[in-house]
């Protein structure tokens, strides 16, 4: 069985979970909400997709 290490999104590394990447760019004492005011997106809704599943993955 192999493990799967996740990649860190900010620095060349393996993911040590240390929460970095969660911290919000504007407010650093927040916890990002997808909110999307760093990207100035200014639509009423953001979705954020995590995975897509599909019924038939292994075909």
């Amino acid at each position: 069985m192999k493990i799967e290490r996740k990649t860190c999104v900010l620095y060349e590394r393996e993911c040590i979970d240390c929460g970095e990447c969660d911290i919000c760019d504007l407010n650093p004492l927040k916890i990002c909400d997808n909110c999307g005011k760093c990207l100035e997106i200014h639509d009423d809704a953001i979705i954020k997709i995590d995975k897509i599943i599909t019924e038939n993955e292994d075909e």
